[in-house]
């Protein structure tokens, strides 16, 4: 196993605050995928006024190679009171900018996507002035779906990539680039934020990160996040290489 380079160490931030939202977040029964995909910015972004929620529950219907998520061909029953619960949580934790994710199910008839657009209205009803984010899985490529949640007028819509397309059979192995693609093509629309992201250090090329940047401008995407991988179990895919900020 490759030995972490100090420059992706963070600080966990005040203790007090990471005590609060999380008790807040266990008293409304809400996952977050900060702490699903033990994600090392979890403390950073504890102390912020933002906050990551996944709905749907904790279970995912996929097996990405770099993800912690736990996987499963019987996820959790869709919480009716889960909506209304991020919106409480949103307000007593007092954020400023809310991201919505989930885990992919793909056993669900519409993927999630209702509970996507019944918890964006209830923040917004709930919170004046609130950014709404929303990172979605491809839905399978429904159209109908994706709509469900655009309709519901998010400010950010993110999809993300992740990774190059000749790294997909390892990395996403259930998901097809090109149908990504469509759902980030699709989801632009006037008033709204179209944005993706990637890892790197999983074993792609320049050359390849170029070519998924030239696709993402092409598709209409407004903003990219580019981040290093880094293993969360040891069942996760391997790092590949450590990517040195700078560099780019």
């Amino acid at each position: 196993m490759k030995r972490l380079p100090p420059w992706t160490k963070k600080s966990i931030g005040p203790l007090t605050r990471l005590h609060e939202v999380k008790s807040i977040l266990r008293r409304r029964n809400l996952h977050t995928v900060c702490e699903s995909a033990r994600c090392p910015n979890i403390g950073e972004c504890f102390t912020k006024p933002t906050a990551t929620f996944m709905i749907l529950g904790d279970v995912c219907t996929r097996r990405c190679g770099f993800c912690s998520v736990d996987k499963g061909a019987r996820p959790l029953q869709v919480d009716p009171d889960e909506p209304a619960n991020i919106a409480l949580a949103s307000r007593e934790l007092c954020l400023r900018h809310v991201v919505i994710t989930s885990v992919t199910r793909d056993d669900l008839s519409d993927g999630g996507a209702g509970q996507f657009a019944l918890t964006i209205k209830a923040v917004k009803d709930n919170i004046s002035g609130i950014l709404v984010e929303v990172l979605t899985p491809d839905f399978k490529g429904d159209m109908e779906a994706l709509d469900t949640v655009l309709d519901a007028r998010p400010d950010i819509f993110n999809h993300n990539l992740e990774t190059v397309p000749s790294l997909y059979p390892k990395v996403r192995p259930e998901a097809v680039y090109e149908r990504s693609l469509k759902v980030l093509r699709e989801a632009k629309r006037p008033g709204i934020v179209v944005k993706s992201g990637i890892m790197v250090g999983l074993g792609e090329t320049f050359e390849e990160v170029k070519a998924l940047l030239k696709d993402l401008k092409s598709a209409g995407c407004d903003a990219v996040t580019i981040g290093q991988y880094l293993r969360p179990t040891r069942n996760s895919l391997e790092v590949d290489e450590y990517i040195e900020p700078e560099r780019g």
